[in-house]
């Protein structure tokens, strides 16, 4: 048994910006990678990002060493990320914290050797051998090989998929203690090596490897079918490898290490040894396996001049703190080699010590020809894994990965506008997929960051969640004989009336007047009224004391504001809103009460309730001016302050006279304002195939889909889908039963897409809870005990 002290021979001499300086005089340039989230790439991404990873490394200098290093660590979700101050904010922290999942970094090593031979006669161990170390002169070679990887970055980084950034000095000598150290926390260790295993610390490690082109099979490629979401009707693709990486859900680093060789030298090789091969190809089937094997090597390289020959190697080294699992884990990783028709090598004693001390970046170039086998550039570049975890943003609404349903945040607003110009979102879903339960998700989240909320709904699916803020929400839903509880004429002080103030109240007084040339004349002559009464009239104003105030003026009014007849007709006023006051058909609609000291600005959701409405014109006439005041009053108002408009059931609200082109002047308007429009739709064929609702699909850039038994093909065409995200949207599964329920929805942010889940703890699923016996029982909780909090908790532990 052999043991390694680090802090004696450690492996670095220096480090300069991203460059390190190794102790056997290789020189290596260290990068870290970003790589797309898991399931989110296509069989052409696959391909592009093959290619670009070609370009990048093909002009390479030869006797460049790349090693691709991607480390899996089981590691437990602390929930950091996540908010945690309300009722449902604590809930959904406690739920999730503590799950585990599977973490994933990639680094990138650029090794400049010392010796450029790159044929190491057998293993050495590299402690061993070096005390001192050997400092490489910064020569010419050096300068040309550092700009040449300089050139490959930013290659790589125009591919705009992947993203190299370099590592820092504490980065790269955390990642060397980390490897040494056997990734044990929270104490220093030696490696003890062991004849049966590699033993550091707590962990046990074993390796497999492809170290020979007798490893392969016939076919390799840049992905293939991933078969737990490929259906009859689509393909759904993966990376070759990917059933190694983080699909493997054990502790395990992958090195892929590629030995860039001269063209030329190989090609007078391989004849050479195809020349042996044919003369003693009768002597044995291995030789004739291999024959066949350079044979179409050498091919290759004759019919493709952009050909790279390589070297390369390829193990996976796997750890447990329980040594009887390395076995399993063995298991695990030998059946995903059948799969890909790759029969790996099972290194022993002296020779696995090497593999997991030479598998370190500073030592990659000690490999010797046993251990690598020859081929073409693009073949190696098959089995590189091109995706990782699922990205989380700084901020954003929280939904679940699909690998290990770990929460997420995902910035659908994007201030900065990174991904998206329009932060206007569509949510598409058949009746009984959750629409309004993910509506809720988003919305309740928003709330809950500040963002001002205008719903105008016809189901009554928000007035749970809202309960639970008493103080932040005012519901406003018509009934028959009683006030709508809000009164647009109403100030707290001289400085409301500001100038946006007198314009919303005039435009509101002009339409209700049904107005429908609102010509400028008119709007002044309008707001010269409302001054006028907010002077002489210094309490209680309602739609009731103006219209009182016009009546006494009635004879004087035009002559004391010198204003025409015809922009303002004083019995035009009197007659027509005659119908909202005292004893008027629909007095009761602006009926104020003793408690003047409402203000719709103070609310921070304001739900509009138009099913009560939808068959009287009239009515849901005053509802929609009503909340167009809203709006300016509230979103409009300030455009530091975030505010979404949400139109849940959109196509029954489209039924209303004028929605549509009203929904359209909001989402022009908006751009001008911090805010967003949501609008909630079965199918997007409810929405009328117009320019119109071309100009609102156009304008929408956030995209939520549920699953549709009936299929997708018309959101595709509609919203220009692309046939990976067709293929996303056809793999999603939900999963009902069980402790950990979830639904699976299509999200698109920009050009973005991935599929992600929606799993909630009990409290935020009562809180959602919009029909059916369980939200009545809930209800009654709540009428009983006045408080939303208190009905849930009673309603989850009963």
């Amino acid at each position: 048994m052999k043991k390694i002290n680090l802090s004696k021979y450690h492996p670095i001499l220096d480090i300069k910006n991203q460059t390190l300086y190794a102790n056997n005089g290789n020189i290596v340039l260290c990068y870290k990678g970003q790589f797309p989230e898991i399931y989110s790439l296509s069989e052409g991404d696959f391909e592009d990002l093959h290619n670009s990873w070609f370009q990048a490394f093909k002009s390479l200098p030869t006797g460049t060493v790349i090693h691709k290093q991607d480390i899996y660590r089981k590691q437990i979700y602390s929930g950091d990320q996540l908010p945690n101050k309300s009722f449902l904010e604590k809930a959904t922290y406690d739920y999730f914290k503590g799950r585990q999942f599977t973490g994933h970094s990639c680094f990138l090593f650029f090794v400049l050797p010392f010796s450029k031979t790159l044929n190491a006669s057998k293993f050495t161990n590299p402690f061993r051998k070096v005390e001192k170390g050997i400092h490489k002169k910064l020569d010419h070679s050096v300068e040309e090989f550092i700009a040449a990887v300089n050139d490959a970055v930013s290659f790589i980084n125009n591919s705009r998929k992947v993203s190299m950034a370099p590592l820092s000095e504490d980065e790269i000598l955390n990642l060397t203690n980390s490897y040494f150290n056997g990734f044990n926390d929270g104490f220093d260790t030696d490696i003890q090596l062991k004849k049966n295993v590699i033993e550091i610390g707590d962990n046990h490690f074993d390796i497999l490897a492809i170290n020979s082109e007798l490893c392969f099979g016939d076919v390799v490629q840049s992905s293939k079918t991933n078969d737990k979401f490929t259906s009859d009707d689509f393909v759904f693709h993966q990376g070759f490898i990917d059933g190694l990486g983080l699909n493997l859900g054990e502790n395990h680093i992958v090195n892929q290490i590629i030995y860039l060789d001269d063209k030329h030298k190989w090609r007078k090789l391989l004849d050479k040894k195809i020349e042996e091969l044919n003369k003693s190809s009768n002597f044995g089937t291995q030789n004739k396996v291999v024959l066949k094997k350079i044979k179409d090597i050498v091919s290759k390289i004759n019919e493709d001049d952009s050909s790279r020959i390589i070297r390369g190697h390829l193990n996976i080294i796997f750890w447990d703190n329980d040594v009887s699992q390395l076995g399993r884990i063995a298991s695990k990783i030998k059946t995903e080699f059948k799969e890909l028709d790759i029969v790996p090598y099972y290194p022993r004693g002296e020779e696995r010590k090497n593999y997991f001390l030479n598998s370190f970046f500073c030592y990659t170039s000690n490999f010797s020809n046993e251990d690598l086998y020859v081929t073409d550039l693009k073949h190696a570049l098959c089995l590189y894994i091109n995706n990782s975890n699922y990205k989380t943003d700084e901020v954003g609404i929280i939904f679940n990965d699909r690998q290990h349903n770990i929460p997420v945040l995902k910035d659908v607003w994007d201030e900065k506008k990174k991904r998206i110009k329009a932060r206007n979102f569509a949510i598409f879903a058949p009746t009984g997929e959750g629409k309004s339960f993910l509506a809720n998700n988003i919305l309740r989240q928003y709330f809950e960051q500040q963002v001002r909320l205008v719903i105008i709904d016809l189901g009554g699916s928000y007035s749970k969640f809202a309960k639970l803020y008493p103080d932040g929400h005012t519901i406003l839903r018509y009934e028959q004989g009683k006030n709508l509880g809000i009164n647009p004429f109403f100030i707290s002080n001289e400085s409301d009336l500001s100038p946006e103030r007198l314009e919303d109240l005039a435009i509101f007084l002009l339409e209700l007047l049904a107005d429908k040339e609102q010509s400028k004349s008119k709007q002044v002559a309008m707001k010269k009224v409302l001054r006028f009464y907010y002077k002489e009239v210094s309490v209680r104003h309602s739609l009731e004391s103006l219209y009182k105030f016009i009546d006494n003026k009635k004879e004087s009014l035009i002559n004391e504001l010198k204003i025409r007849e015809e922009d303002f007709s004083v019995y035009n006023f009197l007659h027509i809103l005659s119908e909202y006051v005292g004893d008027g058909l629909y007095s009761f609609l602006f009926n104020v009460g003793e408690d003047q000291t409402f203000k719709i600005e103070d609310k921070q959701m304001i739900v509009f309730e138009l099913d009560e409405v939808k068959d009287n014109k009239e009515i849901l006439s005053v509802m929609l001016k009503l909340i167009k005041s809203a709006i300016q009053r509230t979103i409009w108002r300030n455009r530091s302050e975030r505010g979404i408009i949400l139109f849940d059931e959109f196509a029954k609200q489209l039924k209303f006279e004028n929605v549509l082109e009203s929904v359209e002047f909001y989402y022009q308007a908006i751009r001008k304002q911090n805010g967003a429009i949501g609008i909630i739709l079965q199918s997007i064929n409810q929405l009328p195939n117009n320019s119109t609702s071309a100009s609102i699909l156009e304008n929408t850039q956030v995209i939520y889909s549920l699953r549709n038994e009936k299929g997708y093909e018309e959101l595709k065409n509609r919203l220009c889908l692309s046939s990976h995200d067709l293929n996303q949207l056809k793999s999603i599964r939900n999963n009902l039963t069980g402790d950990r329920k979830y639904t699976e929805m299509f999200i698109k942010i920009g050009k973005e897409s991935n599929i992600f889940r929606l799993e909630v703890p009990k409290e935020v699923y009562a809180a959602y809870l919009t029909d059916g016996k369980e939200s009545e029982q809930l209800m009654k909780l709540y009428e009983e005990h006045n408080s939303m909090e208190k009905a849930i908790q009673i309603f989850i532990n009963s």
